[in-house]
């Protein structure tokens, strides 16, 4: 369960840097009222947060992920 909502993290993390690189628009900041408000710092810390933890993802067994998914 933990690996999923990281995992949405991370794709949420990353559509909005493509759409600052694309568009200079910085989704998060504009939904949560600017990038110094206090919802959208907790809400870039819990992406970078997910982004480590998705690096777990990198050196587990493929198994072990199939294991755990199936439980």
């Amino acid at each position: 369960m933990l690996d999923r909502i990281a995992l949405i993290l991370v794709i949420l993390g990353s559509l909005n840097w493509g759409s600052i690189g694309l568009f200079r628009f910085d989704f998060i900041s504009w939904l949560f009222g600017g990038q110094t408000a206090t919802i959208s710092r907790i809400v870039f810390s819990l992406v970078a947060l997910a982004g480590l933890w998705c690096i777990s993802l990198l050196f587990r067994e493929r198994d072990e992920i199939v294991e755990r998914a199936d439980s």
